[in-house]
């Protein structure tokens, strides 16, 4: 059997490790990088181009590039690259399936195990579809793992001694995940999780992008929404005025050619500071507080009893983040974790459990939590939806439960058991899971029959369902596998079941060679560094930064269209910008 390795599949980035030697390591993709932009797109040749390239193919073509495919996991939309739709499962399993031929390539052996990190509050379906894009680029899924478990996985590993209480708090590209866990003997007991599937530092860039397309409105009187080619450039640079404002006071926004009006260019010059970026993110900093009071209400631990809270995620390298948990919870966070590696480490710890290469008598037992209320649909007197919590959110499973209902009708000989997954009262306002009938209920006056519902639910996502008839001892059953994507045809574009989704994918299967880098990308690869390192340095040297991201745009432009004559002229242009700089 191949090794199982770990990975982060994140809206921004994605990462893959193995457990080897002690430890969880970080693998390289085909560009000698560890970090995969999450960006997919079809060149102008229709090959599939994936990550880095995409990002840069993004800003020249990005009708026919797709990011953020994550935050589409488990909605029902489809996302178009040039004239085809394509579902986020197809596009996510061309990142994956990327991911896997460059671990085998890199390790030397074909890797067809994974285990996969999700949100912690990602629901059944958006579950059940990350693990059918693992399927479909050629991964046996072994285990879909919660990002914040993920990352207590790569904390317990060096403090396997430890008694205590640790929050972690994930702040993603595109998710927010709180979980609070306790350790002792080198166990890692989930107490409670909770979170947002639609916040994460994409929002954050947002709210930037929203005040850049404004000043531009103001100032020229022309709206950039419905202009896609400079949206994209906006958007660039408003991720990159998120970043340079983690590490400085203030950023100089410099786009000299965004439109036209009347013939005159349009461009903006505008300097932001730290101070006003907080301020219109304020908000989103604010939804982060229910989540941690539903973990800590949940869990019944207070605070006080909390040892050390972790930041985990890119997005918490944002000082107010610190400085916001802080000031809610009265208490530091700490960062004894890389934010961006510590899932995908986790995830390859939990790979490394599961093909055995983490010894049993090392420790590191896990258990974990459902992060959904699970129940049955009712009659409560009043209504026919009302929602009846069979297992409650939160609860560490594996868990039994069950409860005891009377017949709602008079003479009624069967009833219909459907099974939901949500907070609403209302049955049908949450996610519907399966049903089944049981028959065979001695005729009486309603209320005089019971009907026993027992629920069983376990690690692997195996949620089995019994209904018994307590007069009789006659029962009926349904099991629901959490991971199986075969019940949820209407997500995989129509289709009833997995085996015509996969054959349909497998006629799209792409060339490896064209994931790997391109000659002329590797002509060009280290003046691009050298000059993306320069970048970094400057703070307030504002006429060189934008000349300098200028070049470096024009550059990948022409790698990305693979023009070498192009590509050679823009060099000499960005060494003659580095060199002036040096004197």
């Amino acid at each position: 059997m191949s090794v199982v390795i770990g990975i982060d599949l994140g809206t921004s980035t994605t990462e893959a490790a193995v457990y080897r030697d002690g430890r969880p390591e970080l693998i390289k993709n085909f560009l000698n990088e560890v970090i995969t932009p999450s960006v997919v797109g079809i060149d102008d040749s229709g090959n599939w181009v994936i990550g880095e390239r995409a990002r840069a193919q993004y800003l020249l073509s990005p009708e026919n590039t797709a990011l953020e495919i994550k935050r589409k996991i488990g909605t029902g939309e489809t996302i178009s690259l040039g004239k085809r739709k394509y579902t986020p499962v197809e596009l996510s399993a061309k990142i994956l399936e990327y991911v896997r031929h460059y671990v085998s390539e890199a390790l030397g052996e074909e890797v067809t195990r994974a285990v996969i990190s999700v949100p912690a509050y990602f629901n059944d379906t958006q579950r059940t579809e990350t693990m059918l894009a693992g399927r479909m680029a050629g991964f046996q899924v072994e285990r879909i793992l919660n990002e914040p478990t993920a990352a207590a996985l790569s904390y317990g590993l060096s403090h396997m001694e430890e008694e205590s209480h640790v929050l972690i708090y994930d702040l993603g590209g595109g998710t927010f995940d709180v979980t609070l866990l306790e350790m002792f003997d080198g166990v890692l007991e989930v107490k409670a999780s909770s979170g947002d599937n639609q916040l994460g530092g994409k929002d954050f860039d947002q709210r930037l992008v929203d005040y850049l397309v404004e000043k531009v409105k103001k100032k020229s009187g022309i709206d950039l929404k419905g202009n896609l080619s400079a949206m994209v450039r906006i958007r660039d640079e408003a991720e990159k005025c998120k970043k340079v404002l983690s590490e400085a006071d203030t950023y100089q926004v410099i786009l000299p050619m965004l439109a036209e009006r009347k013939g005159t260019p349009v461009g903006l010059e505008e300097t932001i500071t730290r101070t006003e970026f907080e301020k219109m993110t304020r908000d989103l900093l604010d939804r982060t507080h229910q989540p941690l009071d539903v973990v800590f209400g949940d869990s019944q631990i207070s605070v006080d009893d909390v040892d050390h809270i972790i930041l985990v995620g890119g997005s918490t390298r944002m000082p107010m983040v610190e400085k916001d948990i802080e000031d809610y919870l009265q208490k530091k966070p700490q960062k004894s974790l890389n934010p961006d590696f510590a899932v995908a480490e986790g995830a390859a710890i939990q790979g490394g459990i599961i093909f055995g290469n983490i010894d049993e008598e090392e420790g590191l037992i896990m258990t974990d939590v459902n992060p959904y209320t699970l129940g049955v649909r009712v009659f409560d007197g009043l209504t026919t939806d009302r929602m009846s919590v069979v297992i409650p959110r939160n609860v560490t499973i594996p868990t039994k439960r069950e409860e005891i209902y009377s017949t709602s009708a008079d003479y009624q000989t069967e009833a219909n058991i459907e099974v939901y997954q949500g907070e609403s009262d209302i049955a049908t306002s949450n996610h519907f899971l399966g049903e089944f009938v049981i028959g065979g209920i001695p005729s009486a006056r309603a209320g005089k029959e019971t009907i026993r519902v027992q629920f069983a639910y376990d690690q692997n996502g195996i949620l089995d369902v019994k209904a018994v008839i307590a007069s009789t001892g006659k029962s009926a059953s349904i099991q629901i596998n959490m991971m199986d994507a075969a019940y949820k045809g209407k997500h995989m574009g129509g289709r009833e079941d997995f085996e015509d989704y996969d054959e349909d994918y497998d006629k799209e299967r792409i060339d490896v060679s064209h994931w790997k880098e391109s000659p002329i990308a590797g002509r060009f690869r280290t003046v691009l560094r050298r000059a993306e390192k320069e970048l970094k340095r400057m703070e307030d040297e504002v006429f060189w930064i934008g000349e300098l991201e200028d070049a470096i745009y024009k550059l990948k432009a022409a790698i990305v269209r693979e023009d070498m004559d192009k590509a050679v002229l823009c060099e000499e242009d960005l060494l003659d910008i580095l060199e002036d700089l040096k004197s």
